[in-house]
């Protein structure tokens, strides 16, 4: 089961500001999806997401 995670909660994870993940959410630059005017997270898609973030620094160019 998918867990789904607040903005709050994804701040705390990412141990990060909840500013941060709000402008990464509005950017679209990490997975998220609004319900009502609040955004959301599956927890699965913040850790593929994180994942993604890691290989991008490790390629080469």
């Amino acid at each position: 089961m998918d867990e789904i995670l607040t903005i709050k909660e994804v701040a705390e994870y990412l141990k990060v500001n909840e500013r941060t993940v709000y402008r990464l959410a509005s950017g679209k630059k990490i997975p998220a999806f609004k319900v009502g005017n609040a955004w959301r997270f599956r927890k699965d898609d913040v850790d593929q997401w994180i994942k993604d973030q890691s290989n991008q620094g490790t390629e080469a160019d």
